[in-house]
């Protein structure tokens, strides 16, 4: 799973469980773990811990958990894979989900045996779901790759690249409401924007994907040349989240302006604040090294906005999601 193992180590702390707090999970069959370190489960690998980490092992546990949460108005967050995630050091109050059991991560196919519908849990990681694919001879997710995310995730922002976007083979997609109540959207009912999506649900179960059989040999060697792409362009090596900024719209043309290339002009490549530094292989990218605080990416984040709108006059609006304490 991606996001496991990637963080700087640091000693864990004992910290009993308010009785108010286990009140959410004690009769339910789940995980617990309190003050979890998840900066350390993001592709930054820095930042604070959570007040309480839950791992549903059903879907029943996860829907009472839902309705226990917005009954008691506690804040409740969903951790994917930790890419496009900055956890603050201060951590963060509430419930974190993370759905990594098997309930949530499993891959499905139709039996028809020609054109096939996919359905993947939440928690599945989308590398691994698009190299079966791949295997399968089954195109629709190839735009995907290098792309790290579980399928959730991905759903959530439309995740995409230079390649194309998940949305463009979504079939269906099944939520949990705020209330706990299973929804599920087909196809016309769902809008995918760039990085956006409408979905008003805070929690996906599972996406479903219409494919199509290819030549499997052809399929390997287009995965090959995206993977080869991101390589040369991309400081995949190196911890950071992903692209920083989402491309802005120029009002002129009305066409997205590559985010990389404004950073790049702005002469941002190598600006650092402590651990935090702009990337000189890709503008959009910050990659952060040992000691790095998530204050030192945040500080750096805003100079890099700053920094833009007066060499160019774009607002660069971040990727990134950012986690903090008593903020929903």
């Amino acid at each position: 799973m991606i996001g496991s193992g990637r963080g700087f180590q640091t000693e864990p702390r004992v910290i009993p469980m308010p009785p108010t707090t286990s009140s959410l999970f004690a009769d339910l069959d789940v995980i617990a773990e309190p003050d979890a370190p998840i900066g350390q489960m993001t592709w930054y690998g820095i930042g604070g811990r959570a007040d309480l980490l839950i791992r549903p092992r059903t879907l029943d546990a996860l829907q009472a958990l839902a309705r226990r949460c917005a009954r008691t108005e506690t804040p409740l967050r969903i951790l994917g894979a930790g890419a496009n995630l900055l956890v603050a050091d201060e951590g963060v109050d509430g419930v974190v989900v993370r759905l990594d059991q098997p309930e949530f991560t499993s891959i499905r196919y139709n039996a028809r045996g020609a054109l096939e519908t996919m359905r993947a849990g939440a928690g599945a990681d989308m590398a691994r779901v698009l190299m079966d694919t791949v295997r399968r001879g089954l195109d629709g997710l190839v735009q995907m790759a290098g792309i790290p995310a579980t399928i959730g995730g991905a759903i959530t922002m439309n995740a995409g690249g230079a390649y194309g976007a998940v949305g463009e083979s979504v079939h269906s997609v099944g939520c949990l409401s705020r209330s706990g109540e299973l929804v599920v959207y087909p196809r016309s009912e769902l809008r995918f924007e760039y990085r956006r999506t409408n979905i008003p649900d805070p929690v996906v179960l599972w996406a479903a994907f219409s494919l199509t059989e290819t030549d499997p040999v052809a399929l390997r060697g287009r995965l090959k040349e995206i993977f080869s792409y991101k390589k040369s362009t991309q400081p995949l090596a190196e911890h950071s989240a992903g692209c920083t900024f989402r491309n802005p719209i120029d009002p002129v043309t009305e066409r997205r302006v590559p985010a990389g290339r404004l950073l790049d002009e702005a002469g941002l490549k190598g600006r650092s604040v402590g651990g935090a530094t702009v990337s000189a292989r890709h503008a959009n990218f910050i990659t952060v090294r040992p000691g790095t605080r998530s204050d030192d990416v945040r500080k750096l984040l805003e100079i890099m906005q700053q920094t833009v709108l007066e060499h160019s006059g774009y607002e660069l609006e971040p990727e990134i999601s950012i986690w903090r304490r008593g903020e929903p």
